[in-house]
C-alpha cells in the first residue's frame, strides 16, 4: 500500500496538484501494481471504497494522469479504453469474450519492417494488441 504522502509526491512531481479526489483515485490505481483498468471499473472500484466521485470526474482523472504521463491509455475499438499503470514500451493480449485486457511478455517478440516515418515526424511507439478468443 502506498502511503498518502507518496501519492501526493508522485502527483506534485508532475504538476498536478492533489485534490482529495485525485488522491483517492490515484491510491486505488498505484497501490496494487501495475494494472489495466476502465474508467468504468475504476468507478466501481472508488464508489465501493467510499470514494463519491462521477464517472466523468473518473474519465477527467485518468486523462489528467495520461497527460502527466502516470498512465498509458490501450484504447481497444472504438471508444473502449484500458488505462495501464505500466507506461513503459510493452504489448497486450485482449481476450474478447472476458474484456480483459493483459500483458504480453516481450522476450521473444520482435517488430521488423518499420515503415519510415513521414517527414517531420518520428515514431513515438508501437502499440500491439493480439486478440484472444476461447479455443
Amino acid at each position: 500500500m502506498i502511503a498518502q504522502g507518496a501519492i501526493a509526491e508522485k502527483l506534485r512531481s508532475v504538476g498536478l496538484r492533489p485534490t482529495r479526489q485525485r488522491l483517492a483515485l490515484a491510491k486505488i490505481l498505484f497501490s496494487g501494481g501495475d494494472r489495466h483498468v476502465s474508467a468504468e471499473v475504476l468507478h466501481r472500484e472508488a464508489v465501493a471504497a467510499n470514494v463519491m466521485v462521477s464517472v466523468a470526474t473518473v474519465y477527467n482523472t485518468l486523462n489528467q494522469f495520461k497527460a502527466a504521463g502516470l498512465l498509458r491509455e490501450v484504447a481497444i475499438e472504438g471508444d473502449r479504453s484500458f488505462y495501464d499503470t505500466n507506461t513503459s514500451n510493452h504489448f497486450h493480449f485482449y481476450h474478447e469474450k472476458e474484456g480483459r485486457l493483459f500483458d504480453i511478455g516481450t522476450d521473444n517478440l520482435t517488430i521488423n519492417g518499420l515503415p519510415e516515418a513521414p517527414e517531420g515526424t518520428a515514431i513515438d511507439r508501437i502499440d500491439v494488441i493480439v486478440r484472444l478468443r476461447k479455443a
